[in-house]
């Protein structure tokens, strides 16, 4: 399998795609190419390249019919703004490609799914970089290659179609142009390094989607490093979910296991 990586948001280090690959060659020997797209090392300003150059190498390699998958190299920000472009520049043979990529790649996810590509939520090239990122990054190489059933989402079940965001991602991804049907979708949010306040607005405001009001039910992932707010919020983030759930007639599922972080598991939209 040939793997492409772009960076349609911010840049990905030489040295960690090194690592990526060293990693890819050690676990799966000659099964897999992973192939960085020079874009990835570029950088203006906040991103990996000005948006033009983002967009031209996503859309290079996405109707490249010599690239199996389309691997996002990390998050941070800057998808969105190139997301419209890209989907409308892609020819027939992104159509048999994946997409994986997770954080502020929903963007890129969301549009992709809407346009009826086979998308994933799932651990990056960058998260190599963390405490046991190693294993993020064989999750995902084993979930393109095998199916790997331990990679996946406990709770997903092969039947129930799933999709996963952030949390702040997708309360901006609802009302435009990128925004999938969600109806009949378990739908599993997380969240990293936003106040408690700014959760329960922004699930005030998802919520109070019709789109979101179809789902089948909202499980949460971890939402992590929350910065300390005085005076403090008051609610856990289960419970700020637990409360908007009420609210708005979406059943509550519990947990689920993804996150900004090395235990992140794969999500595969729809029905994989």
């Amino acid at each position: 399998m040939r793997i492409g990586v772009v960076a349609p948001a911010n840049r990905l280090l030489p040295e960690t795609a090194e690592r990526v690959s060293a990693l890819a060659k050690a676990r799966f020997g000659e099964r897999v190419e992973i192939v960085f797209h020079p874009q990835c090392f570029l950088s203006a300003g906040h991103f990996a390249g000005d948006d033009d150059a983002r967009g031209a190498a996503f859309v290079a390699f996405a109707n490249d019919p010599a690239i199996d998958a389309l691997w996002f190299a990390r998050g941070g920000y800057g998808s969105g703004r190139i997301a419209e472009r890209v989907i409308a520049g892609l020819a027939d043979a992104a159509t048999k490609k994946s997409y994986l990529g997770y954080s502020d790649g929903g963007f890129l996810l969301a549009g992709l799914y809407r346009a009826g590509h086979r998308v994933a939520h799932a651990p990056v090239p960058a998260d190599i970089t963390r405490r046991g990122g190693d294993e993020a990054v064989a999750r995902t190489l084993s979930f393109l290659l095998d199916g790997s059933r331990h990679a996946i989402e406990p709770s997903v079940d092969g039947t129930t179609k799933t999709a996963a965001f952030n949390i702040i991602v997708l309360n901006n991804i609802v009302g435009t142009p990128l925004e999938p049907d969600l109806a009949g979708h378990v739908l599993m949010l997380e969240e990293v390094s936003e106040h408690l306040y700014a959760l329960d607005r922004a699930l005030q405001h998802l919520t109070s989607n019709p789109n979101i009001r179809r789902v089948a039910g909202i499980r949460l992932g971890r939402v992590s490093d929350i910065p300390v707010n005085d005076p403090a919020f008051g609610q856990t983030p289960e419970q700020i979910v637990q409360h908007w759930c009420t609210q708005s007639g979406i059943a509550y599922l519990g947990r689920a296991d993804i996150g900004h972080d090395a235990d992140n598991k794969v999500v595969p939209f729809g029905v994989w």
